[in-house]
């Protein structure tokens, strides 16, 4: 472009020689003149320039896109490149350049006698908090008065997860993610600030971009034949992205939770998924590949170690079978994974897009068992009208991931679920015969090998959430936004067990299929006026008025048949028996089906926060609502919350030269729970097969209401050297009351008496301390160094529960029908472990006589523990991760049910523990739940190890390329004998009530590698 106008204008007038000829007015001649005496220096400035052109990237050598590059004191800039990469014009005397982008720390470079520079950008800590992700809407962190914890994505854990929950683990104090299954795609429990829940998940509420989740999964449960039991549930994240996920906002205490009201009494996490941004199109493409191995395992008796002790104990030389073979081995296997995602966004002024695909095939380390997931989410930001004052924000995030589950379940019958028939095989009898078929003989001793060959199960969920938000800005400072969203999933899940597999009675000559489906949708609309505005001098007020509908509905069938024993059975036609049901049995099929009332949430629901010269702030929520599963006496409930923050920070006589932050925080709320089925207020019936009977479900409760958490929190917010080094600390006390529980009518009763849920008076309070610490040690240009911390010290009580105390903890197993192991009992923390004391043995190797049951110690931690460490040199980059669990108790009852020494004497393995006993055991002695089985479990783990190194770009056509390889549970150090001491598998078989700590032959656990590469084009 030429810039100089006087030389086009010079030549414009020789191009009409005639007009030259014409007199010019002398007052034109003058303007003239003096335009060129002021305009002059400039042009000849304008001419007098330089091309500099350059990449600004981040601490990992990844483009910056969109990146502002200015001359300071001028007018003169651009923007980078997809590829952070950008090219400017600057007047020649400029000698330095600024650059700007959101999150980052704006830096000035220095372009004397240059003309190319690479600039890389450091993260802002202090303007990446600015704006945090509230209740319906955003707050400035300096406004936020709650215990709120932000993660955003440099924070989160590394590796491949099927679901996004995974990444919180250990990051965020008061939060204990535990896993509770290693079943590629099992669930994980999630307890914020500890464990309330009587009955129920006591999972915390999860909102995606504004959207509330069900909370449930599609996945139907498993219908199978006796003895097999129930396997664990499917995580209800599993249809997200992990890769799509750009920042999680936990709130911890009811100040912050109270704009939920009924659904937040176990905590809320936002989920904010990625947006476009705006400039030139961008691909992002990430591809990993890996592998998992068992991570560790029990120690059971090997085949020489079987002879010994065949010996040992005066046991049969017939039960040794002259083989060697290691059962666990042969069921498992070394589990590959491969996942690729690809995301494109960009945009302009009035519109951004990002549309991404995603896909995950990891096999289980257990043979036959797997996760496969396709996913895509689309998103766009719309801007309507010149004044750009109407705009559409739609998210719609789609999913269908299928699951082929292994035969392990935590209720199996003595016969046991896959994992316990591994480990109590006779390590000496070989697993096939010498034909190559598979050794199946009849009795209760079952085959793993068989078992996993012959049983098939196999689900798939397809999910599809949906919103679109228009909104209209009247002013700067009010805005009206509605939501309208829809969340519909659909499972299906085939089971079939093939008629070989004879030590199970109901198979023999028959088999078995089932196929059942089930539909889950929620339908919301939301409507909300936000005002954002100085009211007075130094004084702001931001507050939301809304109003909130959602209807709930779920229901489901099933058909499940045993072929015809007179025909054959099933037969043998190479096809799965759910591909021709039709061909069972008449007589042996059965046809449910059900539907939940439909259920209705109606709420209206205010929160003011009031800014006072940014040092004092004060924030009140209040929230009503309106639900049809309470009775009709107490449908309506009322969820206030107070809070109060004072930033000594902005007073004048704090020491800011020594400190950066200086916040105090109080805050007082509550919050309620309705998390029961929906129809437990009504009379309820099941109608039965062949119009016969109509049997009762649940009584009537008109009085039945909310369960309710009040819960009072303190809080400091500390930073120091610039916010290198900032440190939080939170006081909390929460107190359930009102729980919901599903009572039995006393005796005499009818033996089809129906529960009646009713609201238990007592309470249960948990209370603490949650420490957070952040520190950058080192910032330079080439390396980098932090250490994060964070640490929660709880303690948990049951007081005022009025009857006797509730039975729960399930024990199962050869021998242990009807046993239990927990209490909800009042000077006790929940599901506290009420167990026989075990004395010791005898010298006949009996069990002395068991102690009195008593206290024996509690399932529920103590001490959370999260460590994070980040280290940079050049290109080259390191993270570590590590949690910690500290102070509870775990019952194995692996150990207790196929460990004991009463296996050899029926011909099965036993634990090597057992073997070591100083005193030698009776094959005679009972297998009775007592404290001999309960261990400590305590343990610190290596959650997530990577190594990254920042490539940068290669040739013209990959940028921003960064590869990179990561350990996922690399190793845990505990004294437990189990497993995996971070365990939680969920029973129900004592009360409804969920247990907590008791590990019975869970899916293994997994240690992953993984090797992987993003780049851009």
């Amino acid at each position: 472009m030429n810039n100089n106008w006087y030389k086009r204008y010079k030549s414009q007038e020789q191009l009409a020689p005639g007009l030259a000829a014409q007199p010019s007015p002398v007052w034109l001649k003058a303007l003239a003149l003096g335009g060129l005496c002021i305009l002059t220096p400039l042009l000849s400035q304008a001419q007098a320039t330089r091309a500099i052109s350059g990449r600004v990237v981040d601490a990992n050598s990844g483009g910056l896109p969109g990146v502002t590059v200015v001359v300071p004191g001028s007018t003169v800039g651009t923007s980078t490149g997809p590829d952070g990469s950008f090219r400017l014009d600057v007047p020649a005397a400029a000698t330095t350049l600024s650059f700007s982008f959101v999150g980052f720390t704006t830096q000035q470079v220095s372009i004397a006698d240059k003309s190319t520079v690479q600039v890389t950008l450091r993260e802002d800590t202090q303007v990446l908090g600015d704006v945090v992700v509230v209740g319906y809407g955003t707050a400035r962190k300096q406004d936020v008065t709650g215990a709120v914890a932000v993660v955003g994505e440099k924070d989160f854990n590394r590796g491949t997860f099927t679901s996004p929950d995974q990444l919180l683990q250990g990051r965020v104090s008061g939060v204990q993610v535990s896993n509770n299954s290693g079943q590629p795609g099992g669930p994980s429990t999630i307890r914020i600030r500890g464990n309330s829940a009587v009955t129920g998940t006591g999972q915390p509420l999860y909102v995606v971009d504004g959207v509330p989740l069900d909370g449930r999964s599609a996945r139907p449960g498993l219908v199978a034949s006796a003895d097999i039991g129930a396997g664990a549930d499917s995580n209800p994240l599993n249809f997200l992205n992990p890769d799509d996920i750009e920042s999680f906002t936990v709130l911890k205490d009811a100040s912050a939770t109270a704009i939920y009201g009924s659904r937040a009494a176990y905590g809320v996490v936002l989920i904010t998924t990625k947006k476009g941004q705006s400039g030139a199109p961008t691909l992002n493409v990430g591809i990993s590949n890996g592998f998992s191995t068992l991570l560790r395992r029990p120690e059971f008796l090997d085949a020489s170690q079987y002879r010994q002790a065949l010996t040992y104990y005066g046991v049969a030389a017939t039960n040794d079978k002259g083989g060697d073979v290691n059962a666990l081995d042969e069921i498992l296997r070394t589990g590959y994974l491969q996942n690729y995602t690809v995301a494109v966004s960009g945009g302009g002024e009035t519109g951004r897009y990002r549309l991404s695909l995603g896909y995950l095939d990891q096999d289980g380390i257990v043979r036959k068992t797997g996760f496969k997931k396709y996913s895509a989410n689309l998103s766009t930001n719309l801007q309507f009208l010149q004044s750009k004052k109407l705009g559409l924000d739609v998210n719609i995030s789609t999913s269908q991931f299928r699951e082929q589950l292994a035969p392990i379940t935590t209720d199996a019958g003595f016969r046991g679920s896959l994992i316990g028939q591994a480990l109590q095989w006779n390590p000496t009898q070989p697993l096939r015969n010498p034909d190559g078929s598979l050794y199946v003989v009849a009795g209760d001793v079952v085959n793993p090998l068989a078992n996993q060959e012959y049983y098939n199960d196999n689900s798939r969920v397809t999910t599809i959430l949906a919103s679109a938000s228009p909104y209209y800005n009247f002013t700067s400072w009010l805005n009206y936004r509605a939501l309208i969203s829809v969340n519909y999933n659909t499972g299906q899940r085939r089971t079939s067990i093939d008629q070989r597999l004879i030590n199970f009675p109901d198979l023999i000559d028959k088999g078995f299929a089932s196929i059942s489906d089930n539909e889950l949708v929620t339908q919301q609309i939301t409507h909300t006026l936000n005002f954002n505005k100085a009211v007075a001098t130094s004084l702001n007020l931001n507050a939301v008025l809304g109003y909130e509908y959602t209807k709930f509905a779920n229901s489901g069938s099933n058909v499940n048949a045993f072929g015809n024993p007179t025909g054959g059975g099933f037969g043998v036609f190479g096809l799965d028996y759910t591909n021709y049901i039709q061909y069972s049995a008449a007589g042996n099929r059965r046809i449910s089906s059900f539907v939940d009332p439909s259920s209705q949430l109606q709420s209206v629901f205010g929160r003011v926060i009031l800014n006072f010269k940014d040092r004092v702030v004060l924030t009140g929520t209040l929230r009503r609502d309106e639900s049809t599963k309470f009775g009709p006496n107490n449908r309506v409930g009322y969820f206030p919350s107070f809070a109060v923050a004072w930033d000594l920070s902005q007073e004048s006589f704090f020491p800011a030269e020594r400190l950066s932050q200086l916040k105090l925080r109080a805050g007082y709320g509550r919050t309620g729970n309705q998390e029961f089925p929906a129809g437990s207020a009504q009379a309820r019936y099941t109608l039965d097969e062949n119009g016969e009977a109509r049997s009762p479900l649940n009584a009537r409760n008109d009085d039945l209401k909310w369960q309710s958490d009040a819960q009072f929190n303190a809080g400091i917010d500390v930073g120091a050297f610039d916010n290198r080094l900032t440190f939080t600390a939170d006081y909390f006390y929460k107190t359930t009351t009102d729980l919901l529980f599903p009572t039995v009518p006393g005796e005499p009763r009818p033996s089809n008496a129906p529960i009646r849920w009713a609201n238990l008076d007592g309470k249960i309070v948990n209370k603490g301390v949650e420490l957070s610490l952040g520190t950058v040690l080192v910032r330079k240009d080439k390396v980098d160094v932090g250490f994060n911390a964070n640490a929660t010290f709880i303690r948990n009580e049951v007081s005022d529960l009025v009857g006797p105390a509730i039975i729960t903890g399930a024990i199962n197993g050869q021998g242990l029908s009807g046993s239990t192991s927990q209490l909800i009992r009042n000077g006790y923390p929940i599901n506290a472990f009420f167990l026989p004391q075990f004395t010791g043995l005898n010298d006949q190797g009996l069990s002395n006589e068991l102690g009195p049951i008593a206290y024996s110690g509690s399932p529920n931690p103590r001490t959370l523990l999260g460590l994070s460490a980040n280290a940079r040199y050049g290109k080259l980059s390191l993270i570590a991760n590590m949690t910690g669990v500290f102070g509870q108790y775990v019952y194995n009852n692996t150990i207790n049910a196929v460990g004991n020494v009463g296996q050899i004497g029926a011909g099965k393995n036993i634990a090597l523990s057992t073997f070591e006993n100083g005193t030698k055991e009776s094959t005679g002695n009972p297998a009775a739940a007592s404290t001999r089985y309960l261990e400590k479990g305590d343990f610190l783990k290596m959650s997530n190890l990577t190594l990254s190194y920042g490539v940068g770009d290669v040739g013209s056509v990959f940028k921003g390329a960064r590869v990179y390889i990561t350990g996922q549970n690399l190793f845990v150090i505990t004294k437990y004998d189990g497993f995996d001491p971070e365990v939680n598998t969920v029973k129900r078989g004592a009360n409804q009530v969920p247990s907590v700590g008791i590990d019975y032959l869970p899916y293994p656990s997994a240690r992953t590698f993984t090797l992987g590469v993003n780049f851009s084009l």
